[in-house]
């Protein structure tokens, strides 16, 4: 049977009535997440909205309209950051992001002088694979007992109506990314939500008095940065995590819309243009910002991958950080709901991982990959953590460490003849 679906490619503009539906889609997969960041480090999520919105319309000029991401705050810098605002303040924090991302923009003109055959060495198939599929499975946990960015099914308090919701969300978005045809096939995820939502309000779970007191417009919290040695010192580590979160999420992206974004409009491009967001936004008050993997998700459920839908998410992220009933009102979306359709997403990214093993023909009677594969898994998802000072490795950043180094090892000990394959 021929796939009904219509797939809108990374140039396509949509007329506003299909542009509309599938920029919020965007957006309420985002949301969640994001938002989060700015409350674990307890500043004002407005100016995070803001800066995700300019950051990700910065980076779709920067790589030339050819790159769809959406660009969402970051979790890489998020222990170390609690550690820095616990014992400096945000404002020594935001100082140590800018120098993070102005390094990691000068990694990008490396990149440009010396081009990417280096990520064969550091992160070949069986490394990069693994940790695409690190991001969603390291994410899984979240749709369960995510708080603020999922559902709340494994604590106490869960009663019937929790699994009620979350259950209708996820069957709405499983049928209807299988199932729907036409337009329909596109905005799975929205209507996901909406359906979970109108549940939510059905079952009493929804209080819109946030949206009642909140103010008509509002003012993003801009502040300025300060700088001390030992914050940076101490958020160094993470541009080894988020340049091999970059390369992985370019890469499962490259691999859902059948383009090689590496190399156009190249990875020099992407990763200055993800950086010099995290550095533009510590700037101002905001937070650094990452390529999105729930965005991500929705590319390869819905099949629409132009970048003018992203656009227009990030038009209305900004609209957000100004007009206090619409943040207000999506922020009363139960966690219910989100677990539903985060359940599905993550999977997707971690299924996108699997797959790219499968693409590259990964060999796995060969011993180098089976244990490239095996040890970057087990250090993701063991729950093993080390520490160093302030900085601590653990999850999909210490598989991201681990990837780099033991590749480069298994590099050093083929070019010396010591691999008995």
């Amino acid at each position: 049977m021929k796939n009904s679906k219509k797939i809108y490619h990374v140039e396509d503009k949509l007329p506003f009535k299909l542009l509309l539906p599938l920029s919020i889609q965007h957006t309420f997969a985002m949301f969640g997440a994001s938002v989060l960041v700015p409350i674990l480090f307890k500043i004002n999520p407005g100016i995070v909205l803001f800066m995700n919105g300019i950051g990700t319309l910065l980076f779709i000029l920067i790589t030339k309209k050819k790159a769809p991401a959406y660009l969402g705050s970051s979790f890489a810098f998020l222990a170390p950051g609690t550690a820095i605002i616990a014992s400096q303040g945000f404002q020594y924090a935001q100082g140590a992001f800018i120098v993070v991302g102005t390094l990691g923009c000068f990694l990008a003109y490396i990149i440009y002088k010396f081009g990417i055959g280096w990520i064969d060495v550091v992160l070949p198939p069986a490394a990069m694979g693994s940790v695409v599929a690190l991001i969603g499975f390291e994410l899984a946990g979240n749709t369960v007992t995510g708080g603020s960015i999922g559902a709340n099914l494994m604590t106490d308090t869960a009663s019937y109506k929790d699994f009620i919701i979350f259950g209708i969300t996820l069957f709405t978005a499983i049928i209807g990314s299988v199932s729907f045809k036409g337009f329909l096939s596109t905005i799975p995820i929205l209507i996901a939500i909406v359906v979970g939502y109108i549940c939510s309000v059905f079952f009493g779970m929804v209080d819109f008095t946030p949206v009642l007191e909140a103010k008509l417009f509002t003012l993003p919290n801009f502040s300025a940065p300060k700088f001390s040695i030992e914050a940076i010192l101490s958020m160094l580590p993470v541009i080894l995590v988020i340049t091999s979160e970059h390369i992985s999420h370019q890469v499962v992206t490259s691999n859902i819309i059948g383009r090689n974004l590496l190399e156009d409009p190249g990875l020099h491009r992407s990763i200055f243009a993800d950086n010099f967001s995290s550095a533009l936004s510590g700037l101002v008050g905001g937070v650094p910002t990452t390529t999105y993997g729930e965005n991500i998700g929705v590319m390869a459920i819905t099949g629409v991958y132009s970048v003018q839908v992203i656009g227009a998410a990030a038009v209305i992220s900004i609209l957000m950080a100004f007009v206090g009933p619409l943040a207000a009102l999506i922020q009363t979306i139960p966690g219910d709901v989100i677990g539903g359709v985060t359940f599905l997403l993550y999977g997707m990214i971690g299924t996108s991982g699997i797959r790219l093993l499968v693409d590259q023909k990964v060999d796995y009677s060969k011993s180098i990959n089976l244990i490239l594969t095996s040890t970057i898994f087990i250090a993701g998802l063991s729950g093993l953590s080390i520490k160093f000072g302030s900085i601590q490795l653990q999850g999909m950043v210490l598989a991201s460490v681990v990837a780099v180094l033991l590749s480069a090892f298994m590099t050093l000990l083929r070019k010396l003849n010591l691999i008995n394959q």
